[in-house]
């Protein structure tokens, strides 16, 4: 009985917790569907679209410099977890003129990680307002046109969140200032989200076979 109980202990209780801990207590359904219809990208010289992808939006702003931190944080905690799972992407959307900053950003992340996946998208401010404005949050872009919250978009142009968040009430985003927001949950609705769409697959291939 001892020997039982210390093999028990040993190997099968840290396998419980890390299903637990690894999928997350909001894990167990679906990530509810705070917003549809989000306005799809359509901007000249651009091909980067939202539908048929799983995307972390952003808006960095005027001032592409102050932000710095934010992109990093969501590179490190984020992007380099996520970044090879097939349709992820992050798009950052930023007004004209700050072309130049944000190729520096771009240069820096890119010796932190591969960043073929991270798309930064120049528009004008109006049509930053009018995605920004469909997300239909209780967040608000500052007089640069950013914000330090990233959004999670499906691929039918619905924006995730949780209705239930024991901070927040409805959490629409995720603060990309707090390392703690990203690590303890936007990593687990991003989870969730790619779960649904691996199970969705498996379901469609099963059925095809039948």
């Amino acid at each position: 009985m001892k020997k039982t109980f210390i093999l028990i202990v040993l190997f099968v209780l840290p396998i419980v917790a890390y299903l637990f801990f690894a999928s997350g207590v909001n894990n167990f359904g679906r990530l509810p569907i705070l917003t549809e219809n989000i306005k799809e990208l359509n901007v000249e010289g651009s091909d980067i679209k939202f539908e048929d992808r799983i995307t972390v939006l952003g808006f960095l702003g005027g001032n592409v410099e102050n932000r710095k931190g934010n992109a990093f944080n969501l590179n490190q905690k984020i992007y380099k977890r996520f970044h090879e799972f097939k349709d992820f992407q992050f798009v950052m959307l930023l007004p004209y003129g700050t072309e130049e900053s944000t190729e520096e950003l771009k240069n820096e992340l890119a010796t932190l990680a591969d960043v073929e996946k991270w798309h930064f998208v120049f528009s004008s401010p109006e049509i930053v307002k009018v995605v920004f404005e469909s997300l239909q949050t209780d967040i608000s872009l500052d007089a640069e046109l950013g914000t330090p919250y990233v959004f999670v978009i499906d691929k039918d142009l619905a924006l995730r969140g949780r209705t239930d968040d024991e901070d927040e009430g409805t959490k629409y985003g995720f603060n990309s200032s707090l390392v703690s927001d990203l690590n303890n949950k936007m990593v687990d609705d991003i989870k969730i989200v790619l779960a649904e769409y691996r199970l969705a697959l498996k379901k469609n291939n099963a059925e095809r076979t039948k």
